[in-house]
């Protein structure tokens, strides 16, 4: 008889408890059907959520997303349903609980999975936690997204960058997400960069320090004033100009900056435009290899 009390006990405290409107409380879903969920609240009676309280969501599919066995939380909307039930909305608790969640997920840093399911002025319309969220076209792609309608049905990864309950505002990126993504694939690549590697590049800025050389595959790597000539020059615009083609040997990729000479090759180098001038280096089409060349091979 003990252990039957035992086993009873949490039904029979449940039981005895107060339950009032307003108050948020769980219970295991019985079953589900077109027009309600029924729920074991572990009480007298039952709970009953209409399909029209359970999200925010237009898309949201109860049949689909909720099972037997679930647990759902639902606000105390009446006390009886009309039919003994006791009335829950878990829409309403949604917005309770969903703003804690997404406050979680800003500071946290959270990826999410969302779908678009509406274009507005300016950007588009996505639910996280049955919550309205919005996505500028500004940050739906790594550049600004004219034709959003486009992307009308999309699953795309996100994360919270502005939370304000007070406002009912929830503001999306996927932009963020993008741009770590291509940081990290630019960097790995620089890694992939052997040091005493010989590349073709593009003369693409001018400092008086030395010169920034395009190597292509969205990567840049510095000549210092020091590494450019034998010869002491002034300024890299004694020998260098914008746009020329040149030959550089890496020297380092130290905390994924790339570290480039010209110094070292110059008695390799012939500047085929202006031989003349030996300080000068521009690339031999045929005899240069470019970073896409030797990244090719490379399985990143």
């Amino acid at each position: 008889m003990a252990e039957s009390m035992e086993d009873y006990k949490e039904e029979l405290e449940a039981s005895f408890r107060e339950i009032k409107e307003g108050d948020i409380i769980s219970g295991v879903v019985l079953g589900v059907t077109e027009e309600e969920v029924t729920l074991d609240l572990k009480y007298y009676t039952q709970g009953v959520i209409k399909v029209e309280d359970l999200s925010n969501d237009p898309d949201f599919q109860a049949m689909e997303e909720i099972h037997p066995g679930d647990v759902i939380k639902g606000t105390v909307v009446s006390l009886d349903d009309g039919q003994g039930n006791i009335k829950l909305s878990k829409k309403e608790a949604n917005d309770v609980l969903a703003w804690e969640k997404l406050n979680a997920y800003l500071e946290e840093q959270t990826e999410l999975s969302v779908k678009i399911a509406g274009i507005v002025p300016s950007g588009v319309v996505a639910y996280v936690e049955g919550i309205r969220g919005f996505i500028p076209a500004s940050q739906l792609d790594l550049s600004y997204v004219e034709a959003t309608e486009d992307w009308l049905g999309r699953e795309v990864q996100v994360r919270a960058i502005t939370v304000d309950e007070s406002k009912k505002k929830l503001v999306l990126s996927a932009k963020v997400i993008l741009k770590e993504k291509q940081q990290e694939e630019h960097d790995r690549r620089i890694r992939a960069m052997v040091p005493g590697t010989v590349l073709e590049g593009t003369v693409e800025s001018l400092m008086p320090y030395g010169a920034f050389v395009d190597l292509g595959d969205g990567i840049s790597g510095l000549v210092h004033i020091s590494q450019i000539s034998h010869r002491r020059i002034g300024k890299p615009s004694e020998v260098l100009s914008v746009g020329q083609k040149v030959k550089v040997k890496v020297q380092n990729t130290n905390d994924n900056k790339v570290s480039l000479s010209m110094k070292a090759l110059e008695e390799e180098m012939v500047d085929v435009d202006k031989p003349e001038r030996a300080e000068e280096y521009i690339s031999n089409e045929r005899a240069s290899t470019s970073l896409a060349d030797l990244l090719a091979g490379i399985k990143l």
